[in-house]
């Protein structure tokens, strides 16, 4: 499989901050969901892969070449011709209409298509005559999402895109990025506070916490694999001291009423402890232990 984007041990200092050693891959025809707390260093890394910010160290390929800082103007400009990208804040002047910013677009891309702009406006209704400082945020992303899509691009990089949208607006923006997966030559980068968005579309799912990552996994080992389980304290402790868990690996939150467990194999966890009560994890509760959960 061809990886359209390649990070290796990326890092970036601030003051305050240091994100560090991140390791990222988007193979073609997958879409990585990006996941982790504000100031975690999400956008960070995204800024890296679009030149916006210079790295301190790492490499960043896409599609196999090199886009970091010393790389050729040329090498980098023929790589982001093959990337669309949509912010979670509409990026075009306000006082452009619809119509304009197509145009303005089509001096951006040479592989821009006005057909397959027309296109989209029609699909998100959108009016051509209408102010981008007239838009509603929904109306803004739909906007977004139409010039990133109509430049045939072969990755697709989302930052906090579809946060503040309606429940239908959020399916509406799914559906079209399952219909732009069709072609298993495109994936998606995708960060996302909204992890039930992941949920439906995401193959793989990163957390980045405090500028390191704390797990790279496949969604299904969460949603279909894990689980979570929930102890008194008694049980807790024979979970514990079951050997189960290598040391190390036990993750744990406690509440007032008791004591969540993570456990990464819930047929195995299930068969070991055949009276604990256990749930199918989601990314949300499966992140809450992964960050927040004791370590035993």
């Amino acid at each position: 499989m061809n990886d359209l984007l390649r990070i290796r041990s990326l890092s970036k200092r601030y003051d305050g901050f240091d994100l560090k050693d991140i390791d990222l891959t988007v193979p073609a025809g997958s879409v990585v969901g990006l996941v982790g707390s504000n100031g975690a260093g999400k956008t960070t890394t995204i800024k890296s892969v679009l030149g916006l910010v210079f790295p301190d160290a790492g490499s960043i390929e896409l599609f196999g070449q090199n886009v970091g800082e010393h790389a050729s103007a040329k090498a980098v400009k023929q790589a982001k011709q093959r990337v669309g990208v949509v912010f979670d804040t509409c990026s075009f002047p306000e006082e452009m209409t619809v119509e304009a910013v197509g145009r303005l677009m089509s001096y951006s891309y040479e592989a821009w298509s006005a057909a397959d702009f027309e296109q989209r406006l029609a699909q998100f209704e959108l009016p051509k005559n209408r102010a981008v400082k007239d838009l509603s945020r929904g109306m803004s992303m739909k906007l977004s999402l139409a010039c990133a899509l109509s430049h045939d691009p072969d990755l697709l990089i989302l930052d906090e895109a579809t946060a503040g949208l309606d429940p239908l607006a959020r399916d509406a923006t799914l559906d079209c990025l399952r219909d732009y997966m069709r072609d298993e030559r495109h994936g998606i980068l995708m960060s996302s506070h909204i992890t039930s968005d992941l949920e439906k579309i995401a193959d793989y799912v990163v957390c980045i916490d405090e500028g390191r990552i704390v797990f790279s996994v496949e969604k299904d080992a969460i949603t279909d694999l894990a689980g979570i389980a929930h102890c008194r304290a008694a049980e807790f402790e024979r979970i514990a001291a079951s050997g189960f868990f290598a040391p190390g690996e036990l993750r744990s939150l406690r509440h007032p009423y008791g004591i969540d467990v993570l456990a990464p194999d819930r047929f195995a966890f299930s068969e070991s402890f055949k009276g604990v009560a256990l749930d199918k994890a989601d990314i949300d509760t499966y992140l809450a232990l992964m960050l927040k959960g004791e370590i035993r």
